[in-house]
């Protein structure tokens, strides 16, 4: 396998990531994951070498996954969102950060799709504002915005989720 093959290769792990953030789906992610290793190694040449592929993966699987939610709009599907394939717990178990982690991948997917993005590239993959505006292809802003603006939107549902739940327990 040659040196760019490698390094695509390498990028697979944050892919996967990105994708079951985006997609809440396991199988979803994995399709997205797949289209865009498809896309990458067709267009092998757009890819500079000497440059790390990360963006530029990123950015074709962003472009997969932007597309599939317009397309989904025009089948006239009401959500893009497909329900967390997680088994569900007959009992609170003692690892809270597990909950936690379930409870924030829950709210996540109730943040508007170009929002989530903008949080999954900052905050999850760790690029920069300027690599994640690249990515997304828009001005590093408005990149700024949405991610403000999505983390204010996962506080509310949080928020919202800790309400609901205490009131259930006060009834």
């Amino acid at each position: 396998m040659d040196g760019r093959r490698k390094a695509i290769v390498g990028e697979i792990p944050g892919l996967r990531r990105y994708a079951r953030a985006l997609m809440h789906d396991a199988d979803s992610a994995d399709d997205l994951v797949q289209d865009c290793l498809e896309r990458a190694f067709l267009r092998l040449d757009n890819w500079q070498t000497g440059t790390s592929p990360r963006r530029w993966l990123f950015t074709l699987m962003h472009n997969l996954f932007v597309d599939g939610v317009r397309a989904r709009k025009r089948r006239g599907e009401v959500s893009d969102q497909v329900a967390f394939d997680a088994p569900d717990l007959s009992s609170a178990p003692e690892q809270n950060g597990v909950l936690d982690l379930r409870n924030v991948l829950d709210a996540l997917q109730d943040v508007a799709p170009e929002r989530r993005a903008a949080i999954l590239l900052v905050g999850v993959e760790g690029m920069s504002y300027a690599e994640a505006a690249q990515v997304l292809d828009i001005p590093t802003g408005t990149l700024m915005s949405r991610v403000a603006r999505g983390r204010q939107d996962l506080r509310d549902v949080l928020d919202l989720a800790r309400r609901r739940r205490i009131l259930k327990a006060v009834e």
